[in-house]
């Protein structure tokens, strides 16, 4: 028997094995995911080589400036991924409204 999210009460009915438009919310959802995973990895990644940069600029200003750059930037990209997920959760906890939450009704 298929145990996947979408023959678990997300879509298949009556026929096994064709997909409806139910089977879309575990798509969206692993999507959103693996693009917030994605987004960390880079700014961490980002952090790294900022650092790197600024240790092994040998005095070069202009490689300093770049690297205070890369590190600013990569400090900025936190700063808005972590205030955006604040700002759904205000949204969440002021209209009761779970917007985390993807779903599809019938």
């Amino acid at each position: 028997m298929n145990t996947d999210a979408c023959s678990q009460g997300y879509g298949i009915t009556e026929a096994q094995g064709v997909a409806s438009i139910q089977c879309l919310v575990p798509l969206v959802t692993n999507v959103i995911r693996a693009v917030v995973s994605l987004g960390a990895v880079a700014l961490f990644i980002m952090l790294l080589v900022g650092g790197f940069n600024f240790l092994f600029s040998g005095g070069d200003q202009k490689k300093l400036e770049a690297a205070k750059g890369t590190v600013t930037q990569a400090i900025i990209g936190i700063v808005i991924m972590s205030l955006a997920y604040l700002i759904i959760l205000t949204i969440e906890t002021f209209t009761g409204v779970k917007v985390t939450d993807f779903t599809i009704t019938q």
